[in-house]
């Protein structure tokens, strides 16, 4: 482990936060997971932080709400990744503010892991405050110095490809599939081991520094179109469609404000708000042309284990 940047993961019991702390453990790197002293009692949560014990993960007491332990926490590493849940996006200033405290920081990653939500991006109904709430962080991180980097890793296949995005479904459909606006809008599908190995690439590297990473697989970029005809070419069979208008939906969003899965739905499937904008080398990098020998995932081989 000489000379590998020492990790602090953040929300490491949560649903991506698990596969960023096994990534950097296996990669080498000295790897520490802040964990809430309520986890330790919790099943599920044991049962995560016991393989992280396997890995050789430290596990170190900590809360956002508890500087002091951030803090302390801080202090031992030199990259912190968050990967907070939702519900405590907002919450990040305290881990902004201690970062800075603590002054040995090299790189923040902060808890993004989804795509574009500044720039011709469509937050409708309960997501439009998760979206303000990603870019808040963002300024707070660049106003304070702090070195940074964003992942961008688009869908998590394990939100979309085992049910084709049907809402409620364990498992694709076999007759009849519901696509939201007219399916063409492309969008991208990232496994989420691939995603946690890419993240522990980027982190440290001089090239992403101050930069976003756009995991951005080739393989994986499809409209619900495409995605579909893929699923019918695997199962041998033609489905039926049924297509839900934008205007639909959106009144369907009204009709259940809190169902995030809907407005997140829009913004992807109907306004295309993965794929609208193209990459500035400016101001990011793909992460598929930094790291060729990370071997990804596709969508179709990972729809594989479903027929």
């Amino acid at each position: 482990m000489a000379g590998k940047s020492r990790v602090l993961v953040v929300g490491s019991t949560g649903y991506i936060g698990k596969f960023i702390v096994e990534a950097s453990a296996k990669a080498g790197h000295p790897t520490y997971a802040l964990v809430r002293d309520s986890a330790l009692s919790d099943p599920a949560k044991s049962q995560i932080i016991q393989r992280f014990n396997s890995f050789g993960v430290t596990i170190v007491s900590g809360d956002l709400f508890d500087r002091e332990s951030l803090v302390n926490a801080i202090k031992q590493v030199d990259v912190v990744i968050s990967t907070v849940g939702l519900n405590q996006l907002g919450d990040q200033d305290k881990l902004i503010y201690a970062i800075k405290e603590a002054g040995n920081v090299k790189r923040f990653l902060p808890s993004e892991f989804g795509y574009d939500v500044e720039n011709n991006v469509h937050g409708v109904g309960p997501v439009k405050s998760i979206f303000e709430a990603k870019v808040r962080v963002r300024r707070a991180v660049e106003a304070e110095g702090i070195p940074y980097t964003y992942v961008w890793s688009y869908y998590f296949n394990g939100f979309c490809l085992p049910s084709l995005a049907q809402h409620g479904a364990s498992a694709p459909p076999r007759d009849k599939v519901i696509i939201k606006g007219d399916g063409n809008p492309k969008v991208i599908f990232n496994k989420e081991e691939d995603i946690a190995s890419y993240t522990i690439r980027a982190m440290d590297d001089p090239r992403t520094l101050n930069k976003i990473v756009y995991i951005k697989p080739p393989e994986n970029v499809f409209s619900l179109n495409e995605l579909v005809a893929l699923w019918e070419t695997k199962i041998g069979k033609t489905l039926q469609k049924i297509y839900i208008s934008e205007d639909q939906l959106l009144k369907n969003i009204q009709e259940d404000p809190e169902n995030l899965m809907l407005a997140f739905e829009y913004s992807i499937f109907v306004k295309g708000d993965h794929s609208n904008r193209e990459i500035e080398a400016s101001v990011g990098l793909e992460a598929t042309e930094l790291y060729p020998d990370i071997e990804y995932t596709t969508v179709d081989e990972y729809l594989n284990q479903f027929v």
